[in-house]
């Protein structure tokens, strides 16, 4: 994100209102500026403020939804999903738990997130049965928004989980015990289909199946089906796959929308109209600790997440999206960042 304060006119006073000059050469002001007042520190506000207005009106759901994001196939844009979606969803007005359960941690990091070895977090959790309100942390830059992070003893918990009692609920208990109110709970997955996952799925009520739009794209996806299908089954009987976001979409070629194509067919309904664009900006934003919401507000990526976040809140109060949806909400999203940029 960018301000030209030469390119955009003539300067003019930052803080308007009275001041006292002496007749030497120190000036004081009765208002001391704000520690922020730079062309970037201004600019950086002006975007949170105006997509804090990105949801005025969007229904918020009579419950928790607790969202599983997940996708054996690693590449594909899930864990981007997870923290984009997420702040989209804060930026609407809701407020949102990102629960990092990749080893890795790249949500904790694209969120700001300290999650180095010593940082309570989400493994304290699963294997010690340490409150879940212990490891949250909020997230920097965006109200609403908060996390708990992974670190990378998070590795090894596969194998420590395989000995304790209740081994598959232990994150479904947590979240149940969890008092903070909360909109949304988005679970950030590991490229695997591991007791993590396991926990994963039989702690929500939806799967997001994030699908890149790149040949293969449907390879191994029917493991993952499968998996969800066993897991309604025997231990959580209201899951299911409600929504799938097409990624990585790019319009030049013929590949994208042939595989956007078969997998509408495959999918129908549970497809989100809004499919979100090849970007430079949502690539380069986790580098900053940023998401591309924060990032670069007016780019395309910021805005189809933020399309796709208000498609996913009016599915969940059962509102069909629908062609008028999107006119009026890619207007409000432009219109808000078009003084950013």
């Amino acid at each position: 994100m960018r301000s030209d304060a030469n390119i955009a006119g003539p300067m003019t006073d930052p803080v308007p209102g009275p001041r006292t000059e002496s007749m030497g050469e120190d000036v004081s002001r009765e208002t001391p500026p704000p520690m922020d007042d730079t062309p970037i520190g201004r600019a950086a506000q002006l975007a949170v403020e105006a997509l804090g207005r990105a949801g005025e009106g969007l229904p918020r759901p009579e419950q928790t939804r607790v969202m599983v994001v997940a996708n054996q196939k690693g590449g594909v844009g899930k864990t981007t999903t997870t923290v984009n979606l997420a702040a989209s969803l804060a930026l609407h007005g809701s407020r949102v738990l990102v629960i990092d359960l990749d080893p890795q941690g790249n949500a904790s990091t694209a969120l700001g997130i300290d999650h180095h070895a010593e940082v309570p977090s989400i493994y304290d959790v699963l294997v010690d049965s340490r409150p879940l309100a212990e490891v949250v942390q909020p997230v920097p830059d965006v109200e609403g928004l908060f996390c708990a992070p992974a670190t990378i003893d998070l590795a090894g918990a596969e194998i420590e989980l395989v000995s304790l009692v209740a081994r598959e609920s232990r994150l479904q208990r947590a979240i149940q015990a969890y008092e903070q109110p909360l909109d949304y709970i988005l679970i950030d997955c590991p490229p695997s289909l591991g007791l993590l996952t396991v926990n994963a799925l039989v702690a929500g009520q939806e799967v997001l199946i994030p699908i890149q739009c790149e040949y293969y794209a449907l390879e191994g996806l029917g493991q993952l089906l499968r998996n969800v299908d066993l897991v309604r089954g025997h231990l959580n009987p209201t899951l299911h796959v409600s929504t799938i976001l097409l990624t990585m979409y790019d319009g030049r070629t013929r590949l994208a929308s042939q595989v956007a194509d078969e997998v509408r067919s495959h999918f129908g309904d549970e497809v989100l109209r809004t499919s979100i664009p090849r970007s430079v900006r949502i690539s380069e934003a986790p580098s900053y600790g940023q998401t591309v919401l924060t990032y670069d507000p007016g780019s395309s990526g910021a805005l189809s997440y933020l399309e796709a976040a208000r498609e996913i809140a009016l599915k969940g109060v059962g509102v069909s999206y629908d062609a008028t949806h999107a006119h009026i909400g890619a207007q409000s999203d432009r219109s808000m960042v078009e003084g950013i940029q």
